[in-house]
């Protein structure tokens, strides 16, 4: 293994795992107060939410896939899946032993993803072409990625013949039923054909038959699919290292109200990962970034332990997009849909704020 150091040390070496919302955004707020370094399977942080818009305009990935480099200058990145955690030193699959005085874990979801830039820009593409040259296509579940999915090719497609199967009883359960409800509606306006109770055996089409059997005897007719499930939590790999009894039973970091690990002092989590009662979103998983780098900032500086920040979980809000115009937002004590709510996102879905939070200019592609 090749044991690595950066240049100094003074109890400002910072290691964060996962190159994802909260990962990309805690490294770029560290980069200029301690030696920092981001360890990513891949090269580049893309702006998750917008990878469907990506789908049917593989231009606007452009703006949402940046090289980690872009915005950390002043740190340090190592493109590979960490794979061991000691009190004191992480581990990474190429062999790197890299030194920490603090630790930032913020894995999110485990997701197989081309390793470069240029690799998902032509996957993009491939995916763009997928849709293009077919008549009738096929979404595997109706969480938020499989209603948005739909509604990009119902909006930029509509000649195209949409059918949505989901396992549930009701579209986006993760919101309130009044806008899963909205939702559904929305898409039959639309022309798409949305199956709920139901599973789709997708080995059921055989080679040059494209007729998809769901469990409730329906046959889909299908000129292509696109799986649109939830991934599991990227922290399975956690199980053989320091931090294993810091599990819960669903494979989350159990943390305090500073976002540290549950009994350490120097070992923080942020993001989808953590085991705070809240939904599971960018913009939470950034106030979470905000919050550890201002405590990990507070420690290296000598600061008294009684003056770190608090994470407080706030009011449940979550806007869903519907095409280039409309959405959904369910907020705290209303939920609405249309162009209004979709001013909110649904034009740019946040793109240039996210870029401008890295220290980006919003509108030039990388």
């Amino acid at each position: 293994m090749e044991r690595t150091e950066p240049e100094s040390g003074n109890g400002r070496r910072v290691v964060v795992i996962g190159g994802g919302i909260a990962g990309s955004l805690a490294s770029k707020s560290l980069q200029f107060d301690s030696d920092v370094t981001l360890i990513d399977p891949k090269e580049y942080f893309e702006i998750t939410w917008a990878s469907l818009r990506s789908m049917v305009e593989p231009s606007f990935a452009e703006r949402t896939l940046i090289n980690h480099k872009k915005y950390l200058q002043n740190g340090r990145v190592v493109t590979s899946p960490a794979v061991n955690i000691t009190n004191s030193e992480v581990v990474t699959a190429d062999g790197l032993v890299l030194g920490y005085d603090y630790l930032v874990i913020a894995t999110g979801h485990n997701d197989v993803l081309p390793k470069t830039r240029q690799e998902k820009l032509s996957q993009y593409q491939s995916e763009y072409e997928k849709i293009t040259s077919s008549e009738s296509i096929l979404i595997v579940g109706g969480g938020p990625s499989g209603v948005e999915l739909a509604a990009e090719i119902a909006v930029d497609f509509p000649e195209k013949k949409v059918t949505l199967v989901h396992n549930g009883p009701r579209l986006l359960e993760f919101v309130g039923q009044k806008a899963a409800d909205k939702a559904f509606d929305w898409l039959k306006t639309k022309k798409v054909e949305v199956l709920l109770n139901q599973r789709v055996d997708l080995s059921s089409a055989s080679d040059g038959d494209k007729n998809y059997r769901t469990s409730g005897g329906e046959r889909v007719h299908a000129d292509c699919y696109f799986l649109c499930i939830g991934k599991p939590l990227s922290s399975k790999w956690l199980n053989g290292t320091v931090l294993n009894d810091n599990l819960d039973g669903k494979g989350r970091l159990m943390v305090d109200e500073y976002l540290r690990v549950k009994g350490r002092k120097n070992v923080f989590a942020i993001g989808d990962i953590t085991d705070i009662p809240e939904m599971k979103q960018g913009y939470i998983a950034e106030k979470h970034a905000s919050v550890a780098t201002k405590n990990i900032k507070l420690l290296m500086s000598g600061g008294n332990e009684k003056k770190l920040s608090s994470y407080k979980p706030g009011s449940d809000i979550a806007i869903i997009s519907l095409g280039r115009k409309n959405s959904v937002a369910q907020f705290p004590f209303l939920t609405v849909s249309g162009c209004v709510p979709g001013l909110l996102k649904s034009k740019d879905l946040f793109v240039g704020k996210t870029r401008k939070a890295r220290g980006l200019d919003p509108n030039i592609v990388d």
